[in-house]
């Protein structure tokens, strides 16, 4: 069985491309049924879709990267040959190690993130939905949660990182002298806007407003903060009353467009606006970044802030590696034993039929009279000549080089002391 694993990242593939191939939940169920469709024998797949990539493990008789490359293009709608030059193609263990370490954390922008492990959690609950996933990759990810669950655990790899959110909150402080004046914009109302807010909650902002497609949800998220609520479709008539605002939809196109942030800032009187835009895609448009009175940051323009202290958690990220590294051995060990399966269940089948023969004549006997101490000597010696008797056959054979051979594997298999 062979596994393999394709992928972008933030370190390989720049922000608008990787929203080429960024999939919200309720897609990868349909993408995984059009990707094993489209493939030979139709391995088993999944599909993991973050802000910083999108990756696809697959696992079936043969590697088939080119084919998989090939059909990941053409969903994105750019050429094979682009996609190749972002993307990176793992094998076997390669994969199996990149897979543990992404679960861990140890290849997130923020070193050590837990957010991770949940978003790959539901990854593999929707390929489960979708029937992708067989025996095989669901060893792969139930190992990489075990892995994952001993790294934080057993190192302090997450003492140091600074979230994503967290790093939003210090770019905020830089540019404001006291957020306890600043009105605070949310738009959306998922995991990491709740998360944002949470953050700047703790700084007590002047206000806080949760803008939402479905008022409900964002009412429950407001109402965890003291905040308001408002409609998505209200955003352009005022955004102008906000000083920050940060985004992250599930949303395919721009929401927040160059003409209604120009409009803003008019009304502001051109007094500067912090935007943060968390979302792949884009929530903001790229022009917004080039007026000179906002202060734009995208997920990759986090990066060198949520890499801070860096050289204090080196030793944490060799023990991290080490863990990741043992469950790997363990996770290939398991790969190479299921090439035996077959021949095993054909020795225990064997095995199960002389037994059986021997016990029913050894019943007939007993039925018949047979003194039971001689009936036990002859299913014994019964048994002892099937199982002995190919052996036998082999040391009997003719060719020279086959009897050595087969006087090594008996010595192996019927002559050690000890194991």
């Amino acid at each position: 069985m062979a596994v393999w694993a394709l992928g972008i990242n933030h370190t390989t593939a720049p922000l608008d491309l990787r929203g080429r191939f960024a999939f919200a939940i309720d897609q990868v169920e349909p993408t995984l049924r059009g990707l094993r469709e489209s493939l030979p024998n139709q391995p088993e797949a999944a599909l993991i879709s973050t802000c910083n990539r999108t990756e696809i493990y697959c696992a079936g008789e043969q590697p088939q990267l080119e084919h998989t490359l090939d059909w990941l293009a053409e969903t994105g709608g750019v050429s094979p040959a682009l996609l190749r030059t972002h993307s990176y193609t793992l094998e076997d263990s390669r994969a199996a190690r990149h897979a543990f370490r992404v679960t861990s954390g140890l290849d997130s922008m923020v070193l050590g993130e837990t957010q991770i492990l949940g978003q790959i959690k539901n990854a593999v609950r929707a390929a489960e939905a979708a029937g992708a996933l067989g025996n095989t990759l669901s060893q792969l990810f139930q190992r990489s949660f075990a892995v994952a669950k001993e790294v934080r655990t057993s190192t302090e790899i997450g003492a140091h990182s600074i979230s994503m959110a967290a790093a939003a909150v210090r770019l905020a402080g830089q540019l404001f002298e006291d957020l306890g004046e600043v009105k605070m914009l949310f738009v959306g109302a998922g995991e990491m806007i709740e998360l944002c807010a949470t953050h700047f909650a703790a700084k007590t902002p002047k206000c806080m407003v949760i803008a939402n497609r479905t008022l409900e949800r964002g009412e429950k998220l407001a109402s965890r903060f003291g905040g308001e609520v408002m409609h998505l479709a209200e955003l352009p008539d005022r955004l102008h009353e906000f000083d920050a605002v940060i985004s992250c939809t599930a949303s395919t196109l721009p929401i927040i467009g160059l003409g209604t942030v120009e409009s803003a800032l008019k009304k502001r009187k051109r007094r500067p606006m912090f935007m943060v835009d968390l979302a792949v895609p884009r929530d903001i448009e790229v022009e917004v970044k080039a007026l000179e009175d906002i202060y734009l940051y995208t997920v990759d323009d986090l990066s060198s802030v949520v890499q801070t202290a860096q050289a204090s958690r080196q030793a944490a990220v060799a023990q991290a590696e080490a863990i990741v590294d043992a469950g790997v051995l363990s996770f290939m060990h398991w790969i190479d034993q299921r090439g035996s399966v077959p021949l095993i269940q054909q020795l225990n089948a064997q095995a199960d039929e002389w037994r059986a023969n021997e016990i029913a004549r050894a019943r007939k006997l007993l039925a018949k009279g047979a003194d039971v101490d001689a009936v036990l000597e002859a299913l014994s010696k019964g048994l002892t000549q099937k199982m002995l008797h190919g052996a036998m056959a082999e040391l009997r054979a003719g060719d020279a080089k086959a009897r050595e051979h087969a006087s090594t594997a008996i010595q192996h298999f019927f002559l050690r002391k000890e194991r």
